[in-house]
């Protein structure tokens, strides 16, 4: 199924930072050799140690990506929305994945074989150079995240994920939880009975307003202020 068969509104390849600047026959050329997969919550697109060839684009739905310790346990590393990709590191080094891409809401997933995609990279510099950026620019969230679980404290990190979750839809002042509050406390380093806390202390300085797995943001900027983002 092409992706034009898949998406009612924006195409999923239209949608993803790394194709900007190409011409619209360039997108058309992309669009073409797109597949797109309906998966069911609760379905996985891959599992950690399995191997892939496809660079995957989220066109609808939701996904995360885990790593299981070695007790079984599982953790969460990050969550995929509508436009995010990934699958990117199996794809470029013909290497098993090393994380698990599960479904938590009914998705569409855009998919690119890598028979197609590397002479895309081979053939077209803006989309070589946007996708060393794009994944240079991955490579540094996870670096900004890794030390802001071992230096911030929870509140700050508790601040920049709920900017992640925002970013997502900028649009609106609404954050829905992706995951439960227990699963989101282990993303940010702490336990849900903190997690609850921090939320009531920042609903208390008129931040944030509550209801249940609904975050409102109220003062976007102080909430950057907390985080450290806001650099003006």
């Amino acid at each position: 199924m092409g992706c034009s068969s898949c998406c009612d509104s924006a195409s999923c390849v239209r949608r993803v930072p790394v194709f900007n600047g190409l011409s619209d026959v360039e997108i058309n050329q992309i669009e073409g050799l797109v597949d797109s997969r309906p998966y069911d919550k609760g379905a996985f697109v891959f599992r950690e140690g399995e191997r892939s060839d496809s660079l995957f684009v989220v066109n609808e739905g939701l996904i995360k990506l885990t790593q299981s310790s070695r007790d079984g346990k599982e953790h969460i590393l990050k969550f995929l929305f509508p436009g995010d990709y990934f699958g990117q590191f199996a794809l470029l080094q013909n290497k098993q994945n090393y994380v698990n891409a599960e479904i938590i809401e009914s998705s569409t997933v855009c998919l690119i074989h890598r028979k197609d995609f590397i002479p895309l990279l081979e053939n077209n510099t803006t989309l070589a150079y946007n996708f060393l950026l794009s994944m240079s620019e991955q490579l540094h969230h996870a670096e900004d995240w890794a030390a802001a679980l071992h230096m911030l404290e929870v509140d700050k990190r508790l601040a920049k994920i709920l900017l992640y979750f925002h970013s997502k839809d900028t649009l609106n002042s609404k954050v829905n939880l992706p995951a439960s509050k227990k699963e989101i406390a282990a993303m940010i380093g702490t336990t849900a009975e903190t997690l609850s806390r921090k939320l009531n202390q920042f609903e208390e300085l008129n931040l944030i307003k509550v209801s249940r797995r609904v975050i409102h943001i109220l003062e976007l900027e102080d909430l950057q202020h907390l985080a450290g983002t806001n650099r003006s």
